[in-house]
């Protein structure tokens, strides 16, 4: 005859144990799912995604090498760049540009903060800061109302803007040390 504990406490590790192979099965499903879609389709319906989207420019040869962040200032784009996974671009997406552009170069990620207030009065979240120059600093971030407006040009601000899930996507990829290419 077993003890009611040690019941409830068996149903209860093999409920935690289906849980984590549901969300491992889940988050793999959503990358096989993201790699396998065609590269563009008129009827496709568009839905977020963690990997590069289909109408993404292609990455630019002069982006550098090795594991990177790359910020298009030209075309305001960014490329999650790890070249031991396939594919190496992890993801691209557009953003919005500060009303200043950071010098293009090589730069590092020396700061990061989960949540704080914008130079333009918003609150946002997953900030990663690369490079301060001039007085400003430049880094990327999300709204936590998920606007991407362009930035006031009366103020001098080095924010990048990008959707949430994007933005929780570089947040990942990119800790302190991460490098960061900034081409024209």
């Amino acid at each position: 005859m077993s003890r009611p504990g040690v019941v409830v406490t068996g149903l209860t590790l093999a409920a935690l144990a289906a849980v984590g192979l549901l969300a491992f099965q889940a988050n793999g499903a959503a990358t096989r799912t993201t790699e396998a879609k065609p590269s563009a389709s008129a009827s496709a319906t568009p839905t977020p995604s963690v990997s590069a989207t289909p109408t993404a420019p292609a990455l630019p040869a002069s982006s550098g090498t090795g594991r990177r962040v790359v910020y298009s200032a030209g075309s305001h784009y960014v490329w999650l760049v790890d070249p031991k996974k396939t594919p190496p671009t992890q993801s691209a997406f557009p953003v919005t540009p500060g009303s200043v552009e950071p010098a293009p170069g090589s730069y590092t990620v020396y700061s990061r903060t989960a949540t704080g207030m914008g130079t333009d009065g918003r609150q946002i979240e997953h900030v990663v800061r690369f490079t301060q120059q001039n007085t400003v600093v430049f880094g990327f971030s999300a709204a936590l109302d998920g606007a991407t407006p362009p930035a006031d040009p009366k103020t001098k601000t080095g924010g990048i803007r990008s959707g949430r899930a994007d933005s929780q996507t570089l947040w990942d990829f990119a800790p302190n040390g991460t490098k960061v290419v900034v081409i024209p």
